[in-house]
């Protein structure tokens, strides 16, 4: 039952019987009609400040709209009372008794529980990190690869049909500055005195390549002609950083569903059909000898340019053909594109080109993360390539672990910058919020294998006996956890998750200390199998809480 929609549409209902109802605007009555207040036991289990909203509307006083509404609702179960407080506010307590029975549809849901029937047909897709394969994976794209994976495991486990997608920049004027960089590093190992261009990829990286390469394949591409030898060794080093690439968000817990060339948008025909269309449509113009998309017409602040002067396409241009793609090819139902922040212009034009595409806006999200700054405690940690200091996403895994990147990344708003603590990230101490979430998993672990050990078969435990206020409180923070995914699809805000599994561990642990679980005593027999019951509950609710944000599941600690 979802008992907070149920109240909503209560209060809805009760207010169309106060005249004046129709001049009440829609948005006021969506989603956040019905709250869940921060102390349960004091200001009920939801709470109302619709009163207080609407009251210039009916041009009523707040609290008599309030007692208004509250006449006109019935106290059925599971709500037990109804108090109104001034100004305005309408709280609802909802009984101990419903309460309570929920531990046994937790248990009963397992993995299941959050899932949502009614969304099972719809398609998502969720791109995200999509760096260019011509170097590697950064820390700040680490924090792109942990948002886009997190929602997708949330998208999916509400029930939607997901696909993680990285897109594959392997056309273009990079792909041709990346082969000739790795043959004049291939070509020095030899002895050749190679100038590199200005604007060539001069990293470590590009000489490990080389070396790598000609280890394995000896002299065959300095015997080739400059074009071929250009062509065939970037092809071979491109695959190379692209397996790289896999391995390296492997060792972040990220596997993508698909790997989407851009070269093949040229192959397949679908870049011509796009600027075809637009073209037919009245949305391309011709201006200093440059072809430019008049997204200026919905929007953008100025048009943009598809194709140079020189003929070749704009990043402008493929993105177009590639979301044509995603929209009108594999027609997915919704988009969410997870980008840096050096995309931020980016969000206007791909409006711009929707709507010219007459998308529905709803269908297409675009969401920026921005940058991350590492440190040790107070001291910063400058990221550089001529310092090799933690420039890379293997050196941060490597240093800290794939459990406290995906956390600390998921913890802030996508939107905000945020630091990066290295030292907290390795303490195993309460301060430390991975340890702590991961140590009360490990904790429930070790009540329930000793429970095992002792015969104690709970299945059978009575949950009604549970109502000490550290066991309704746990249980109400544990019944929370489908609307907190529900939140996230609805708002891509990730860092919901993390709060509420360091919430729910805080919850346990405050239940942990003030109740005993497991008791010899003969006469507790009963208390001690309801607890188990919850404790057990407690286990499959974290447990999906670190699933789904890519951590491990610790049994032991």
């Amino acid at each position: 039952m979802d008992i907070k929609r149920e109240i909503q549409e209560m209060v809805i209902s009760a207010l169309g019987e106060i005249p004046g109802f129709e001049k009440i605007p829609p948005h006021l009555l969506g989603q956040d009609l019905i709250e869940r207040p921060n102390k349960a036991s004091e200001h009920g289990d939801f709470s109302s400040s619709i009163p207080l909203k609407i009251a210039r509307h009916l041009k009523m006083n707040p609290i008599d709209i309030a007692e208004a509404v509250a006449n006109n609702l019935p106290v059925t179960y599971p709500v037990s009372k109804i108090r109104i407080v001034p100004p305005g506010f309408i709280n609802f307590f909802i009984s101990e008794h419903w309460i309570s029975n929920q531990i046994d549809i937790i248990r009963n849901l397992g993995t299941s529980f959050g899932f949502q029937e009614s969304v099972q047909s719809t398609s998502v897709q969720i791109e995200f990190v999509s760096v260019n394969p011509t170097g590697p994976v950064h820390v700040g794209h680490a924090r792109g690869a942990v948002v886009g994976s997190t929602l997708a495991n949330i998208f999916k486990a509400v029930g939607y049909k997901v696909e993680k997608e990285y897109y594959l920049n392997d056309a273009g004027t990079q792909i041709d500055i990346f082969n000739i960089s790795l043959l004049s590093r291939y070509r020095e190992l030899f002895g050749e005195k190679e100038e590199m261009p200005e604007n060539s990829y001069q990293g470590q990286y590009m000489i490990d390549l080389a070396k790598e390469i000609k280890t394995e394949h000896g002299k065959k591409f300095f015997d080739l002609d400059r074009n071929t030898a250009e062509t065939e060794i970037g092809i071979l080093g491109l695959s190379r950083m692209i397996e790289g690439i896999k391995e390296d968000m492997k060792s972040l817990g990220v596997v993508y569903d698909f790997w989407f060339s851009e070269k093949s948008l040229f192959e397949n025909g679908q870049f011509e059909t796009i600027l075809n269309l637009l073209k037919e449509q009245g949305y391309l113009l011709k201006k200093d000898d440059a072809t430019w998309f008049r997204s200026s017409m919905f929007g953008d602040d100025e048009d943009k340019v598809v194709i140079r002067r020189t003929g070749t396409p704009t990043y402008f241009a493929t993105d177009m053909a590639y979301h044509y793609n995603k929209f009108y090819e594999r027609n997915f139902d919704r988009v969410i594109d997870i980008l840096g922040a050096d995309h931020q212009g980016h969000v206007r034009f791909m409006k711009a080109f929707t709507q010219a595409l007459k998308v529905d806006q709803n269908r297409i999200d675009l969401l920026i993360y921005q940058l991350v700054t590492l440190k040790r405690g107070n001291e910063l940690v400058r990221a550089s390539k001529r310092t090799g200091q933690f420039v890379t996403l293997r050196q941060l895994v490597e240093e800290v672990g794939k459990d406290a990147c995906r956390y600390f990344f998921l913890s802030k708003s996508p939107g905000s910058q945020m630091e990066f603590d290295l030292n907290l990230a390795k303490e195993q101490s309460d301060e430390n919020p991975v340890y702590y979430i991961q140590y009360a998993h490990a904790r429930i672990a070790g009540i329930l294998r000793l429970a095992s050990e002792q015969g104690l078969k709970f299945n059978h435990g009575d949950v009604n006996l549970l109502n000490h206020s550290s066991e309704l409180d746990l249980i109400r923070k544990m019944i929370t956890f489908p609307e907190i995914l529900d939140s996230i699809v609805q708002t891509l805000e990730p860092q919901q998750l993390p709060h509420y599994a360091l919430e729910l561990a805080q919850f346990f642990h405050t239940f942990y200390q003030q109740c005993r679980v497991v008791s010899n005593n003969v006469d507790e027999i009963e208390i001690t199998l309801a607890r188990l019951k919850l404790v057990d509950a407690v286990k499959i609710t974290l447990s999906r809480c670190l699933i789904l944000m890519g951590m491990s599941v610790p049994e032991r600690m």
